[in-house]
C-alpha cells in the first residue's frame, strides 16, 4: 500500500511517531481497520504497568498489534491513532515508546488528556484505524 505523509517537524522539541496529514492509495486498500481503545490489559485482563506510562503504552499498542493481525493487518498498516492520558507530561515517554513500534511514515495522531479511564490504575489508552 502506497502512503503519502506530511511530517509533523520539531515544533515540540523531540521526535515523535505521528506525520501531520497521511494519504493512502484508497485503489490499493482492501480494508478499513477500527480498533477500539486499548488499555494495558494483558491477555489475562489484568493491566500491568501500574504507575508505568511506558509499560502501559507498550502493552497498548502490542494490544492494538494483536487485534490487527487477528484481521490480517499489521502496526504498518496504521494510518490513525487516538491516544488518551491522564497525564499530557508523560508525552516525550510515550514517543519513545511509539518510535520503537511505528515507522516512517507515521500515522496521524491526536492526543487527548483525560481525567480517568475504566481502571483507575490506567495511565494511557490507545485506538487505532488502519488500511489494509
Amino acid at each position: 500500500m502506497q502512503k503519502e505523509s506530511m511530517p509533523f517537524g520539531g515544533a515540540m522539541g523531540m521526535k515523535v511517531a505521528f506525520s501531520n496529514a497521511i494519504s493512502v492509495d484508497l485503489s490499493q486498500v482492501r480494508r478499513l481497520i477500527w480498533i477500539s481503545g486499548q488499555i494495558a490489559f494483558n491477555e489475562h485482563g489484568e493491566l500491568i504497568g501500574k504507575g508505568n506510562v511506558k509499560t502501559q503504552t507498550e502493552q497498548c499498542i502490542k494490544n492494538v498489534e494483536t487485534a490487527l493481525k487477528k484481521m490480517g493487518g499489521s502496526l504498518d498498516d496504521v494510518i490513525q491513532v487516538t491516544v488518551f492520558v491522564k497525564e499530557v507530561s508523560a508525552l516525550r515517554a510515550i514517543h519513545e515508546v511509539r518510535l520503537r513500534y511505528f515507522k516512517e511514515p507515521y500515522p496521524t495522531s491526536t492526543l487527548v488528556e483525560v481525567k480517568g479511564f475504566v481502571n483507575p490504575d490506567a495511565l494511557i489508552e490507545i485506538n487505532a484505524i488502519a488500511a489494509v
